[in-house]
């Protein structure tokens, strides 16, 4: 039987953010949200210590027997099924490891909890098809844009990862795209490369770019070029998908009303009628996303699939 509380948790390279969500009435509750900082680069033992820090935070305020278990959204590669990290990009120290076991210890609790995994991306499409602004579709794409470039696939809110209608594992990142692949156009470094290029001046991010744009012609350009190279990337595996909602989440979607009418333009143009929304829930939907993977009916649904994922 389903717990009525499960933690959701959202690892990021540089920080954990953790908190409990309410599964019948699909809320966080409030004052559990924690967080915590580190360097993926750091001793596991550092990360570990950091990761409990943040997860005891949120396990103080819960009871535990109304506690189902702990979902984890974490980037790949990553051995989703069995909880054993396979990155080496990020988390070096991590490589090989399982979580559960090096975790389960540090943790202030009396039993062994329940933890499963998802992909980030994966989690972040999941809450918003399940409380955010996917819920009224049935097939969603979410797409993340900030450090790198997020992609998944999902269908009456389940992760689809194969199959005829969606690129292997649901990504898009690495798909050849102008004279690179889609990551080097749709995150924070092509605006920094670009800016550069033309002026001279290296900035921080995005958020520098959104400040410029009422005074600066040619970031109102860059954003508009973004657009529509988006929408190139984006067309036909919307249009193969049939997906109804396209949801943009990440830092670069703050900057969604100077590119929105560039992508939604590029949409029409190549015949792909879908509607383009940005994430209302942001951090939140990766944190519902994982805790919902405690319900053990929809584990069911998304755990055939974990392999891929």
């Amino acid at each position: 039987m389903l717990q009525s509380h499960s933690i959701g948790v959202d690892i990021g390279g540089s920080h954990i953010t953790c908190a409990a969500v309410h599964m019948q009435e699909g809320r966080l509750l409030e004052g559990t949200l924690a967080r915590a900082e580190y360097h993926h680069e750091a001793p596991a033992d550092e990360i570990f210590q950091s990761w409990a820090k943040a997860l005891n935070q949120t396990l103080s305020h819960i009871s535990p027997d109304q506690l189902s278990g702990i979902g984890f959204a974490i980037p790949g590669p990553f051995d989703y099924a069995r909880g054993i990290s396979e990155m080496k990009h990020k988390f070096p120290k991590l490589f090989g490891r399982h979580i559960p076991t090096e975790l389960t210890p540090l943790l202030n609790i009396s039993r062994p909890l329940q933890m499963r995994f998802l992909n980030d991306a994966s989690a972040f499409a999941v809450g918003e098809a399940w409380l955010g602004e996917g819920k009224s579709f049935q097939k969603v794409v979410a797409i993340t844009l900030g450090t790198g470039f997020g992609s998944a696939f999902t269908e009456q809110g389940v992760p689809v990862v194969s199959g005829p209608t969606v690129p292997k594992e649901g990504c898009l990142w690495h798909l050849p795209f102008k004279d690179g692949i889609a990551d080097d156009y749709f995150s924070t470094k092509w605006f920094v490369k670009q800016y550069a290029a033309h002026s001279g001046e290296t900035i921080s991010g995005v958020r520098d770019l959104i400040e410029r744009a009422d005074k600066e012609p040619f970031v109102q350009k860059l954003f508009a070029e973004f657009g529509h190279n988006l929408a190139e990337c984006l067309s036909s595996p919307l249009k193969q998908f049939q997906a109804e909602v396209l949801i943009i989440g990440g830092n670069i979607s703050h900057a969604l009303p100077l590119f929105h009418v560039a992508l939604g333009e590029g949409l029409l143009q190549h015949e792909a009628r879908v509607k383009v929304r940005r994430s209302a829930l942001m951090e939140q939907a990766a944190l519902l996303g994982s805790a919902r993977l405690l319900d053990d009916d929809f584990w069911q649904k998304v755990s055939a699939e974990l392999p891929e994922i």
